[in-house]
This record gives C-alpha cells, sequence and structure tokens, in this order.
C-alpha cells in the first residue's frame, strides 16, 4: 500500500504458507502462495456469473470495478475468466465506498405491514401512513447536518394478486400536499396493473389484489460532484513515474515487473502490463496482456491489448 506496509514480515508469511498450504499439498511456498490466490479468484468469478451468466447477462457487455486496497490486484485474472470487457480502478480504491458516503445522495427507507386486500382496504389509514413516514424521513433530513439540494419522496406498495408467493414492488407516484397524498385505490389499482404487466406480460383477470407492505423512501440531494476534479491537474509521463522494477510471482515464475506511482499519471497516459501501480491507499496489477489507461476522471481503465 504505496510502500507504507514494511513492518509486513514476508518470512512468517512464506512460513505459515509452507507449513499450512505448502507441505501438506506437496507444494512449494510460490505455488502454494499462487494457489490461494488462484482460489479467492475462482471463489470472485463464480459470484460474478451468478449475477451476469446466470441470469441472462453476457459478460463482454460488462466492466468490472474493482475497489478496496487489495480488489485491483485481481482485475486481470476476474477479466481472463469470467470474459469480462474491461476494468475500471477507481481514482481512490481503498476510500471509494467513504467516497460514496460523502457526495451520494442521503436516503431513509421506512417500510410498514398492511397486509389487506385491495378492494377493502382503508384508503384513509394508508394515506395517513404514508403521510406519517414521508414527514418523519423529511425532519430526519432537516436535521442530518447537510446541505441538500432539494428532497424528494418515493412511495412504494409490496403487491401481488390473492394466492401468490412472491410480490411485486408497485411504485405509486403520488406527492405530499400539506397533510395528505391523495392516495386512491384506483390509482393504486392501476399502478400495479402497470407494475405486473411490465414484469410479467399479462394480468390476472378477476382474481382479488393483496397489499404486503408499505415503503416510503426521503432522499436528500447533494449538489453534483465534479469528479474530474479529482484527476491530476498536470501530472507526469509514465517514465517520470516509475520508481523501478520488482520481481513478481505470477504464471508460475517469477517476472521483471514495472513499478510505477499511479496517483501523478497524465490523462490519457498509457501503461502496459506487467506493471504495479502503487498509490497510499491501494495497489494495482496489470497483467502482462493488459493495458491500463487514465481516464477523464483519473480513474484506470485496464483493457486487453
Amino acid at each position: 500500500i504505496g510502500g507504507k506496509l514494511n513492518r509486513l514480515d514476508v518470512d512468517r508469511a512464506k512460513l505459515a504458507i509452507e507449513t499450512h498450504i505448502g507441505t501438506p499439498l506437496g507444494l512449494s511456498v510460490m505455488a502454494a502462495a499462487e494457489a490461494i490466490i488462484r482460489v479467492a479468484n475462482s471463489k470472485m468469478a463464480g459470484a460474478i456469473r451468478l449475477v451476469s451468466i446466470e441470469r441472462g447477462h453476457d459478460p463482454k457487455n460488462f466492466s468490472a470495478m474493482p475497489f478496496g486496497g487489495g480488489g485491483a490486484l485481481h482485475t486481470g485474472a476476474l477479466m481472463k475468466e469470467v470474459g469480462l470487457q474491461s476494468a475500471l480502478v477507481p481514482r481512490y480504491p481503498g476510500i471509494n465506498s467513504a467516497l460514496g458516503c460523502t457526495i451520494a445522495d442521503m436516503r431513509h427507507d421506512f417500510v410498514q405491514t398492511i397486509n389487506g386486500m385491495l378492494g377493502s382496504l382503508d384508503i384513509d389509514d394508508l394515506d395517513r401512513r404514508m403521510v406519517q413516514l414521508a414527514q418523519q424521513g423529511l425532519a430526519m433530513l432537516k436535521t442530518a447536518g447537510v446541505t441538500f439540494g432539494g428532497t424528494a419522496l418515493q412511495f412504494e406498495l409490496d403487491m401481488s394478486y390473492q394466492g401468490q408467493t412472491h410480490t411485486v414492488d408497485v411504485p405509486v407516484p403520488l406527492e405530499l400536499r400539506g397533510d395528505t397524498t391523495k392516495v386512491s385505490e384506483a390509482a393504486v389499482r392501476a399502478a400495479f396493473e402497470t407494475r405486473y404487466l411490465a414484469v410479467y406480460g399479462r394480468l390476472l383477470d378477476n382474481i382479488p389484489i393483496r397489499v404486503l407492505n408499505l415503503r416510503v423512501s426521503t432522499l436528500g440531494k447533494r449538489p453534483k460532484f465534479d469528479l474530474t476534479l479529482l484527476a491530476p491537474a498536470a501530472g507526469v509521463d509514465l517514465a517520470q513515474a516509475r520508481r523501478g522494477t520488482r520481481q513478481v510471482w505470477f504464471d508460475g515464475a517469477f517476472h521483471e515487473t514495472g513499478v510505477y506511482e499511479r496517483l501523478p499519471l497524465s490523462v490519457g497516459e498509457i501503461v502496459p502490463g506487467p506493471a504495479l501501480l502503487e498509490q497510499p491507499d491501494a495497489t494495482v496489477f496489470i497483467e502482462p496482456d493488459l493495458t491500463g489507461c487514465v481516464d477523464q476522471f483519473g480513474n484506470l481503465v485496464i483493457s486487453r491489448k
């Protein structure tokens, strides 16, 4: 992590791997270490397949976005194992989640159980619940100590036909006007039929509709942050960012690998693999058959050569 982990005891790490993994499996310490990484990569690749291939999506149409201090060390392996088109490494991977918390809209979600048939639902009671939750959320935004550019409300119902196990989330287009949302049975029914038709392609005639849950979300909209401000104002070229070389083990052997300081690299700078890019919060590894390019936001886009 930017050369700041000098206290890491490499010899003890090797001894632990050799004792607990290498010797029992008849592997050298480096082969055992590589096997550990391959198992980790396989687990992550399986998780990606679960939300892509198994849902009918072609991974070639998607890019990975690794974050965290070590996420970008696995990028190349995941691209090749899953068949991803490319990867986008954020400017500051190690604090990417924290950055998102500071620039994303603030949101409070509320849910209450209704569990009643739409035809006999107390609409006035539903309206009171919507107003109460909306006002509660707006009050929380006011006391958050954050400057918002505006606020918004979202009203949603979990609904189904009677006898069905699964529900559909039904957005209901309503506004808070004083102490009412003006919700009506007709508006709820129309919203359900629109949503159900979009999900399943047809409606079920003569079957009562059930309302399971009420969901209300309040959103405090932060002013949009210009991410180009994160890019280096006046960067350096690859030669200037080079720190030297390091022996890096991959594909069963040590390879001489260029080491670079990532953050000063200019927008548009190309980094051919193999390469290690270091920064205070993360380390990025670009494999030999991949290349990286710094985009206008300071992100590193990794793709095949």
